[in-house]
């Protein structure tokens, strides 16, 4: 008895899981794919160009998506049509590397120049002299009594 509820289960759990050929195809549309290709005039992401150029490239891509091609195959075939430029991100080998490697490197940069001048910076403000910065014995009595006056018309 306990042998037949198994296998009800299992049975029950394949019904309801896809089948392979829907796995082995991720399904994709524009969307998906318009904000990682380029277009080709306007040297912007299709997603917010606006050009007739631009315009015919997505119902390109629409007519790939409906033909059943996956992601990676629309983005092929458009490198095919238009060249590696019609793609927004480099393909993460040779030269094209140094889009990714040079942002990281400035900031881990800025961080490390940050981590040896704080520490100098802090021991400089401490080693200052205490105060507001204004040094009124400087001022001579003229001054010092005009400076006096004029304050004391905002205390009252």
């Amino acid at each position: 008895m306990t042998v037949r509820r198994v296998l009800l289960v299992v049975l029950a759990a394949l019904c309801v899981l896809p089948s392979a050929s829907l796995a082995a195809t991720p399904k994709t549309s524009l969307i998906d794919i318009e904000d990682e290709v380029m277009c080709v005039t306007c040297n912007v992401a299709l997603n917010i160009a606006e050009s007739p150029q631009a315009a015919s490239q997505r119902r390109e891509i629409q007519r790939l998506v409906e033909e059943g091609l996956t992601k990676q195959q629309v983005k092929d075939r458009l490198v095919e049509q238009y060249g590696p430029r019609v793609l927004a991100l480099p393909k993460g080998d040779g030269f094209e590397i140094t889009v990714y490697l040079v942002p990281i490197a400035v900031v881990l940069g800025l961080l490390a120049a940050a981590a040896v001048l704080l520490p100098r910076w802090r021991a400089a403000r401490r080693r200052a002299p205490a105060g507001d910065g204004l040094d009124v014995a400087t001022l001579d009595e003229a001054d010092s009594a005009r400076l006096d006056a004029e304050l004391s018309a905002f205390d009252r």
